[in-house]
């Protein structure tokens, strides 16, 4: 996938506002692989509805979304498998984790299924990211700082073309923002990948190539 493309796309809650002031909504808006974008917005103002949209997740929208100039309303329940596993990679803002489950075990059911990580490699994310000794914890027990983490490495565990992160750091702390941000910035390197980050304040240190405001 080399573009991901929004045309006059609106939440339909939103539909009956007079005014909606955004650089996003209800304009022509292109995501290019390869680059990187920030998206600034306040509370209620759609970016986690943004994220469910380009997913597949939600359709409560008006307008169009076309990844390389398809209508993504047209794919089939397979080919949003197929993306979702290969092509486009999601770390939610409520991280969607099993809490029954420990981190290690959350992050190998994505790797089960992609086998695309190694087990060093798993373990070396772990580490920078400081929650090395916390892998067999379960996630329930675990604060949400260390839960951002661990989702984090987990959307890691695929190959993709783009990589949406929705208020990835809310709960970190300036060094681990910082160590996640350099893992993020090899990956998306290595993969010739493009990155979207949401905020509403704090964001990734990261040199983004443009910044929209929602």
């Amino acid at each position: 996938m080399e573009t991901i493309e929004l045309q006059q796309t609106l939440p339909e809650v939103f539909a009956g506002k007079d005014m909606v002031i955004s650089d996003v909504w209800h304009r022509q808006i292109t995501f290019q692989k390869g680059k990187i974008y920030l998206l600034e917005a306040a509370s209620g103002t759609g970016k986690s509805s943004l994220c469910s949209f380009i997913y597949g997740y939600r359709k409560d929208y008006q307008g169009i979304i076309t990844f390389d100039g398809r209508n993504v309303r047209s794919f089939s329940v397979r080919e949003w498998v197929d993306l979702r596993k290969r092509s486009l990679s999601m770390l939610f803002q409520e991280m969607r984790l099993f809490g029954e489950l420990s981190a290690i075990e959350n992050i190998r059911l994505k790797n089960a299924l992609t086998r695309y990580a190694s087990r060093k490699q798993v373990d070396e994310w772990l580490l920078r990211l400081g929650i090395d000794g916390k892998k067999e914890q379960k996630v329930s027990r675990m604060s949400f700082g260390q839960q951002q983490r661990v989702a984090f490495v987990r959307a890691l565990c695929q190959p993709f073309d783009f990589i949406f992160l929705d208020e990835p750091i809310s709960h970190l702390d300036d060094g681990n923002s910082k160590v996640m941000a350099d893992i993020l910035c090899e990956e998306i390197g290595k993969r010739g990948a493009g990155a979207v980050v949401t905020s509403i304040g704090k964001h990734l240190p990261l040199e983004y190539d443009r910044v929209l405001s929602l």
